[in-house]
């Protein structure tokens, strides 16, 4: 499988403080502000966008991670039943701005489990999406808020993130499989 490198360290990194500038912008009230990162790479990004934005506006934005496992609707379609991993959100949410954060948004289904997932909780006053890469190819009519990078892909293209916190490695790869999937389940990204 043949891969190209679409995003840099310092391209991550540049993508994430634009994307904690916006948040800045268009949250007036940091008070009501939740940040939560959905399993497994969703959770770091959402640090550091918490990171960030402390280091630019002196508050800090707690941070919640969130287990969609159970909320997927494509359970039948895995080989082994999904282990939930603790969902933590250290604040009430009911009333709260929360934004999820995830790696790469492509057919809309992760993020459909997130809501599902997040409602269970409580009723936020309102939810955004800030995502790194947005592939495209949606099924579902979501759209994200805030996009560190759009990437134009084919569905026979993979869009891998590798961060640090995971994979001890900093990139954005796009990847060629061998051929277009048949089986009608989308290339995994």
């Amino acid at each position: 499988m043949s891969h190209t490198v679409i995003m840099s360290p310092e391209e991550i990194r540049r993508s994430l403080r634009r994307i904690s500038h916006e948040l800045l912008e268009s949250h007036k009230d940091l008070d009501e502000l939740l940040l939560v990162g959905i399993r497994t790479r969703g959770v770091p990004l959402a640090g550091r966008i918490a990171r960030i934005m402390s280091e630019l506006d002196g508050l800090d934005v707690p941070v919640g991670t969130l287990d969609i496992h159970l909320y997927r609707d494509d359970l039948t379609t895995m080989s082994r039943w999904p282990l939930a991993v603790n969902t933590e959100i250290p604040v009430e949410i009911a009333n709260r701005e929360v934004v999820l954060v995830d790696d790469v948004l492509f057919t809309g289904r992760t993020i459909r489990a997130a809501l599902d997932a997040l409602i269970h909780l409580g009723r936020p006053k309102r939810v955004q999406l800030a995502v790194l890469v947005d592939r495209g190819h949606r099924e579902l009519p979501i759209r994200a808020d805030y996009v560190g990078k759009n990437i134009p892909t084919s569905r026979s293209q993979i869009v891998k993130v590798h961060l640090a916190e995971t994979d001890g490695k900093e990139e954005v790869v796009l990847m060629q499989m061998a051929k277009e999937p048949t089986d009608g389940v989308p290339a995994a990204g």
